[in-house]
């Protein structure tokens, strides 16, 4: 048995950046054109007129102040509201691919390695560019890596599955040096003309380098447990897919076909079962909440991650404890435990310990705990 370690972490940040106001001012210029096209119809009780947003509900309602994404003219377009992305030919490389490389080769340069050391590519993300083949797999060729890929979906979660799953392996010596990289283009999948949640999400990919301790070329983190959890729950949900051909309504432009939350019930139901998930890992590995010197939590919400962070400590977090990243990068689904981590553990002393945690649809819940070497 080996004991597994991160040895370097990368972040790719896209260089389109959309502040509240912007989107404000594009979603109620939108709000605008489709309460005057359905004038009559809102008149007559038929349709609910749309309401504007502003900057003060979005950063009351989520504490974002601004996002990243890899297309801000489409987004931007009242008469549009999504990504506009050029066709790639199948001998291109895919976009998905093109993002995770920049995440993938400052990881690795950050651990001292380089693509051929790897034997094992795990694309863990919410929303992948297709079915088949494999966009891990297309990176292990990309990156020049050996022994194989795959990837998985755990929603927000799906990073810290990532890590348990190539931290076991590591462990078990199936494989040597692995790559958990998280490609994030999720402003292809949220409804940006829905007030409720046009501001949650933006695009970013990261990844870990996940090798053998004893083969750790610089300053690296022990991997000392993780843990895992699901509970199955449709308060977060998108229903696109392959089969959306095969359905009556299969061309409409249907809402539930991109992304769908209940947030009041997320919040109250997550919350507690992320509070609960944390101490009793911790507990089960002879942890206490003072041991931790800091937590690098999933980034969907500032009131989430605040409650969480007094539940767990049993007191509010002090200064650099709980670091928060989405008032810049708003949520970016499963990367975002892994940017706050990347980007606030390099103060980390030898014998620090710290948690990574993310959370979200499934429900799902993932925590891994780790200790600076």
């Amino acid at each position: 048995m080996y004991t597994p370690a991160i040895t370097g972490s990368g972040v790719f940040t896209p260089s389109n950046v959309i502040t509240n106001d912007e989107l404000v001012e594009s979603f109620n210029a939108y709000v605008d054109l489709y309460n005057a096209e359905n004038a009559e119809a809102i008149a007559a009780g038929e349709l609910e007129a749309k309401a504007h947003s502003s900057s003060e509900f979005i950063v009351k309602a989520s504490g974002i102040e601004q996002r990243y994404v890899l297309d801000k003219e489409g987004v931007l377009d009242p008469t549009r509201m999504y990504p506009k992305f050029r066709q790639r030919s199948d001998d291109e490389p895919g976009i998905m691919t093109e993002i995770a490389m920049d995440a993938c080769n400052k990881a690795l340069a950050a651990a001292g390695r380089t693509g051929a050391d790897v034997d094992l590519v795990i694309c863990a993300c919410s929303n992948m560019e297709r079915a088949y083949p494999a966009i891990a797999v297309e990176i292990q060729q990309a990156l020049g890596a050996g022994g194989f890929g795959f990837d998985m979906n755990v929603a927000c979660s799906s990073a810290t599955f990532g890590i348990q799953a190539a931290a076991d392996m590591v462990r078990s010596g199936s494989v040597k040096c692995a790559i958990v990289v998280n490609p994030e283009i999720t402003s292809g999948h949220l409804e940006w003309r829905d007030r409720d949640c046009h501001f949650i999400f933006g695009d970013v990919a990261t990844a870990v380098v996940i090798e053998r301790a004893e083969d750790a070329q610089g300053d690296h983190f022990i991997v000392h447990s993780t843990r895992c959890a699901t509970e199955f729950s449709n308060n977060i949900r998108n229903n696109n897919g392959f089969l959306r051909r095969t359905r009556p309504d299969g061309v409409a432009d249907r809402r539930d076909m991109q992304f769908m939350q209940n947030g009041r019930k997320v919040f109250k139901e997550v919350v507690p079962m992320v509070s609960a998930h944390i101490l009793q890992h911790m507990s089960e590995e002879g942890r206490k909440p003072e041991d931790l010197r800091r937590m690098w939590l999933h980034q969907a919400n500032k009131g989430m991650n605040d409650f969480i962070g007094r539940k767990v400590l049993g007191r509010v977090p002090e200064e650099g404890e709980q670091p928060n990243i989405l008032q810049d990068y708003a949520n970016t689904s499963s990367a975002g435990s892994i940017i706050a981590f990347s980007k606030y553990s390099d103060d980390m002393e030898k014998g620090d310990i710290g948690l990574i945690c993310s959370f979200g649809a499934g429900y799902s819940v993932g925590s891994v705990i780790v200790e600076k070497a």
